[in-house]
């Protein structure tokens, strides 16, 4: 499973919030610059070694000396007289062997009628019941297998409870048959999270047709436990079965389910029944079947299916739809020495899913945020290719090997995570597997900031409040760190280890744990405490000194993380430390952290150039680096990491005139990132700057870059630019190349710029629709409020953000109190509109907050009071969860 929902409106709301950390004249903290300056602080791993292993003796050599200062422990928090909340695993009465399913559907009343036939035997006391996961069914009847005598059954519309007539023992396999109607929309209230937005198990999409730009589909999303509202079953995620599939549908659509498909029938109604076949086990929440007109383009790997499913108007790109598909499945295979087990690999698209994407073991489905055409894909390629890598991993850890409860979730998000890590790593190299974990580790980090919990937590409030940078960035960053510890070959080793000892069955964190012990020969039970079994992450203050005399340098660490709601006093961290001298030459040193503060000491002759503690940058923590300015310039230009040239940027940047000579050299770093983020801290008025921008908006390979030059260029308002500027807006050009020159062009040639747009104003891509609005938002005219209303209904998912802010922005310029006036009903009727995705929802609902905010400036309190109004209705009638309390944000102006 893989959410994108919550981390965009996540990133939005600590944009509003995000401050510029500061640097000293002497030193500077290496702080996140989005992070609020309270809580910043950065990176930290470990274990310690000890005795023989440890490469010293209790008499440590001058060059190592720990200088221990005095520990203050925290005060004792009260002991409760209440056991805390406790989320055991799913206690098995029966074994669910097999499920057969035979399904049509009923589009108009948005119904199925199935017909389930369960093959089951009690888990190991003998029973004369069963009880089955069945929500919100109508249930026709029950007997047993080849039988047509009627079973008893009470049934609450959650539980099934089927009185069996006789008691089974674990020796004793039976089949019953239940006949049923699955109604998930006729239901009072429904249910979801950040991270999976509705939990009717089964949804019909567009099913009057009714909306001629949206497609017939009919798909389902299991997890967690939604399933049960489409079939009867043991809806937990340590069951396990084989399964087969009898879909009947209207000839015209194409059907996708687990396994194979055996079978395809035409019946003389104008129906067709597709037989999908899964014989090998997998959980229930994992089942799944998406119907439509898709297109379907067939590829294959080692002799296995791998199809791809788009809208028809997307065949031609489906392989760029689902990148590096089959070369994904070659890397992972070798990667785990366990080739992927599955009988196939298929990916489908979906209008108006719940999530992001979702492992259904041989079917994965994406929402649509992945179907774009070529040019749309050059923005968006690293997005589609992650998405594709985590939900294939999965099909390893998650679906071969699965959690055997919700509080071990990150045994299936943490390493569908990490995977995003490893295949940028094989693909593009280390630079742009630690730039994706920077941001994964900042996700996790933000979500702290309100509180933590455990990665493995028994005491969660709610099953679907798993989901989130715990599970997810925390558990991927923490696996990263424990490969670093045991390095590469025991890591993966351990890794094929597991997979081949719990392959089809379910698992806990200690079973991980045991799988590393058996293969390193260490005990790991101090990893695990503190990294799975606690919560938080440390908090590193580093401080720097050199002693002439002495000839030594000192590093002190203090740890400053509140030791409260389970998080550890003291972090164990052995960490690596790269001392470098003037001429750039380095050594490393291991030293292992154990104590709240703590000193180490090394030799040193002459002051070291830069001591760089954490050298390998696999920590997870918050760290304060004090080091001076001179020291975050040699770092950049001398140490090896990504992360270390970040940091120095990151904290120059406060005094980018005094550190020009860094910035300029930034323009060609070999990370993208570092070269479009330097952009901006360059004197673009500078003319051998002007030429160094000039060939990156030409030249460079990543659309990003390109465009923010392109941006740069645009200040300077110089016509010798136009004609870049009009390269960028040819077809060939990614649309934030595109925007930008748009933009650019703007400030360059007005009149230029205005008939571009014009010519664009037809084209219906969401990235075209951006750069027209930022154009007209930004030179406000009459004339394009029709434009604006048009496009409105066609922008979607996270383009709606900047859409909706581009045109509170334009409706403000316009200055036009009538136009004013009548623009927020337009955005409380598709606030209130529950059939409209979460995204346009919240945009809407924003972009009133936005007109309140404005008049609230200006001080006319009728309109702040008659807008707030509309903000209380949005919020009362809304029923997701998730929305309202993001809306809780817009109380005030």
């Amino acid at each position: 499973m893989r959410n994108l929902l919550t981390p965009a409106v996540l990133a939005f709301l600590v944009a509003l919030a995000a401050c510029t950390p500061k640097t000293a004249d002497k030193t500077a903290a290496t702080k996140n610059p989005a992070i609020p300056e309270q809580s910043m602080e950065w990176d930290t791993i470990g274990k310690p070694l000890t005795g023989e292993d440890a490469g010293w003796d209790e008499e440590a050599p001058e060059e190592y000396i720990f200088m221990d200062e005095a520990e203050v422990m925290p005060g004792a928090e009260p002991v409760s007289d209440t056991l805390p909340r406790y989320n055991a695993s799913h206690t098995f009465e029966h074994d669910l062997i097999h499920t057969k399913l035979a399904l049509s559907f009923d589009w108009e009343k948005k119904r199925a009628k199935g017909v389930a036939t369960l093959t089951l035997r009690p888990w190991f006391y003998p029973t004369d019941k069963l009880t089955l996961d069945a929500k919100n069914f109508d249930i026709h009847s029950i007997h047993f297998e080849g039988k047509t005598e009627p079973l008893k059954y009470d049934y609450d519309n959650e539980k099934l409870v089927i009185q069996l007539g006789k008691t089974f023992t674990r020796k004793d396999k039976y089949t019953v048959v239940i006949s049923y109607t699955a109604k998930p929309d006729e239901r009072e209230s429904f249910g979801g999270s950040a991270a999976i937005s509705s939990d009717k198990g089964l949804y019909f999409i567009n099913a009057d047709g009714a909306d001629a730009e949206k497609p017939r589909q009919i798909w389902t999303q299991g997890e967690t436990e939604s399933n049960s509202f489409w079939f009867p079953t043991v809806d937990k995620p340590n069951e396990r079965c084989t399964q087969e599939m009898y879909l009947t549908v209207e000839d015209k659509y194409t059907t996708l389910s687990n396994g194979i498909l055996v079978s395809s029938k035409k019946n003389t109604d104008g129906t067709r029944t597709d037989y999908w076949k899964m014989d090998k086990p997998h959980a229930p929440y994992l089942f799944m079947m998406a119907i439509g007109e898709y297109a379907v383009v067939k590829d294959n790997w080692r002799g296995i299916p791998v199809d791809y499913y788009v809208e028809p108007k997307f065949k031609e790109y489906a392989r760029d739809i689902y990148p590096y598909t089959t070369e994904m499945l070659e890397f992972f295979s070798q990667k785990l020495d366990f080739a992927y087990p599955w009988p196939k690999f298929s990916q489908v698209v979906v209008r108006d899913y719940v999530s992001g994407a979702m492992e259904n073991t041989t079917a994965v489905i994406y929402g649509e945020f992945v179907q774009q055409d070529k040019r749309g894909l050059l923005d968006n390629h690293w997005t589609n290719e992650k998405v594709v890598a985590h939900e294939m991993f999965h099909h390893w850890f998650g679906d071969l090997v699965t959690t055997e409860s919700w509080a071990n979730l990150t045994l299936n998000e943490g390493f569908a995570n990490y995977s995003e890590y490893l295949w940028l790593e094989h693909k593009y190299g280390r630079d742009e597997a630690d730039h994706h974990e920077m941001s994964e580790r900042q996700g996790y980090i933000y979500s702290a900031l309100g509180g933590g919990h455990p990665l493995i937590d028994f005491g969660y409030e709610n099953r679907e409040s798993m989901f989130d940078a715990h599970s997810y960035n925390k558990g991927g960053a923490i696996l990263h760190m424990l490969r670093t510890y045991l390095g590469d070959d025991a890591f993966f080793s351990g890794l094929s280890y597991y997979l081949k000892k719990h392959e089809y069955t379910d698992v806990e964190a200690h079973e991980l744990r045991l799988a590393f012990e058996d293969v390193s020969g260490q005990d790991l039970n101090w990893f695990f405490n503190q990294w799975f079994f606690k919560a938080g992450h440390p908090n590193l203050d580093i401080r720097y000194d050199w002693d002439e005399s002495a000839g030594m340098a000192t590093v002190t660490i203090d740890q400053t993380q509140d030791a409260s709601n389970d998080v550890p006093y003291i972090f164990d961290l052995p960490l690596k430390v790269d001392i470098y001298d003037a001429d750039g030459k380095v050594r490393r040193e291991d030293i292992r952290v154990t104590k709240r503060s703590q000193t180490f000491t090394f030799k040193a002759a002459a002051k070291p150039a830069l001591i760089n503690v954490d050298a390998e940058k696999a920590l997870l923590a918050v760290k304060s680096d004090n080091h001076t300015a001179a020291e975050w310039a040699f770092m950049y230009r001398n140490a090896p990491r990504y992360q270390d040239r970040r940091d120095a940027i990151d904290n120059l940047k406060n005094d980018p005139s005094e550190n020009a000579g860094i910035f300029r050299e930034a323009l060609q770093d070999k990370h993208w990132s570092i070269r479009q983020d330097a952009i901006s801290f360059v004197d673009i008025m500078d003319p051998a700057v002007q030429t160094l921008v000039a060939k990156l908006a030409e030249n460079d390979p990543e659309p990003a870059v390109r465009a923010a030059a392109i941006g740069a260029l645009g200040q300077t308002a110089d016509k010798k630019y136009v004609p870049l500027y009009q390269k960028g807006m040819q077809a060939d050009q990614a649309y934030s190349v595109l925007g930008a020159s748009l933009d650019a062009l703007s400030n360059t040639d007005p009149e230029a710029a205005l008939a571009a747009a014009k010519n664009l104003e037809a084209d219906e891509n969401p990235g075209i629709i951006l750069a027209v609005a930022e154009l007209y938002a930004n030179a406000p005219d009459a004339g394009a409020l029709a434009w604006f209303q048009k496009s409105a209904p066609k922008i979607d998912n996270m383009a709606t953000f900047k859409f909706y802010d581009l045109f509170t922005q334009y409706l403000i310029g316009l200055e036009d109190p009538a136009v004013l006036d009548q623009a927020p009903s337009g955005f409380q009727a598709v606030a209130l509109d529950s059939t409209a995705s979460l995204w346009r929802r919240f945009s809407n609902t924003k972009a009133i907050a936005d007109l309140r905010n404005y008049y609230a400036e200006k001080a006319n309190k009728a309109k702040v009071d008659e807008l707030s109004a509309m903000l209380k209705t949005i919020r009362e009638n809304e029923k997701d969860e998730t929305l309202k309390m993001y809306y809780g944000m817009f109380d005030q102006p």
